[in-house]
């Protein structure tokens, strides 16, 4: 059975990349990992997939012209890598729209709120500070908006009455970790069918 390339981009402590790499271990996970890439030669997520064969690339924004320049480079290392699907595992930058365009409907994120709710930096907090009962996290497709695309997968996620941005945030992070591998699979089932800005989940063939 083919499986379906991933190129993971990640910025830092890569947590959504381990529960990836673990669904795939488990073979919950009918995926495989081309090549991990990140703007940041210390990050986390680089040292967690040492030892199982899988490539790593480091491409710094520093090092290059302008954004057009570095994402050139990002996307030529996804391509070297043979990258079918695009996952965002806390990337902390902003794609702009040739990249989106050349990989479009092909980059998935994962965001710690229910969308269209706290999109941006500090969901949680932003959740916190509204007074909201319930928050959760969202898997979607990247489009050129700020945490806009189209919303594949929710899970709610109860606010407490003591709740700090930190405490929620650890709490969505424990679906967040059972929500992206399963989207992820979706897709590599062929089951996610985009019409408009609505995801269309088939049933499993």
């Amino acid at each position: 059975m083919n499986r379906t390339v991933l190129g993971i981009l990640a910025s830092g402590r890569g947590s959504n990349l381990q529960a990836i790499l673990d669904a795939i271990l488990a073979e919950r996970l009918k995926a495989k990992i081309g090549v991990v890439i990140s703007d940041n030669p210390a990050a986390p997520a680089l040292k967690r997939v040492k030892g199982f064969d899988i490539a790593t690339a480091v491409v710094e924004r520093q090092n290059y012209p302008d954004k057009h320049s570095f994402e050139q480079a990002v996307a030529a290392e996804l391509n070297l890598h043979h990258a079918e699907l695009v996952v965002l595992a806390g990337f902390m930058r902003i794609l702009g729209s040739e990249f989106i365009s050349r990989f479009s409907g092909r980059i998935m994120n994962i965001h710690p709120s229910l969308l269209p709710a706290f999109p941006g930096l500090d969901a949680q907090a932003q959740a916190i500070r509204y007074g909201v009962k319930v928050s959760g996290c969202t898997v979607h497709f990247v489009d050129e908006g700020m945490d806009t695309g189209p919303i594949i997968l929710q899970e709610a996620v109860p606010v407490l009455d003591d709740d700090t941005e930190h405490s929620l945030a650890e709490r969505i992070l424990h679906v967040e970790h059972v929500l992206y591998p399963r989207a992820i699979g979706m897709y590599a089932e062929g089951r996610l069918q985009l019409s408009g800005r609505k995801v269309i989940i088939t049933e499993k063939r």
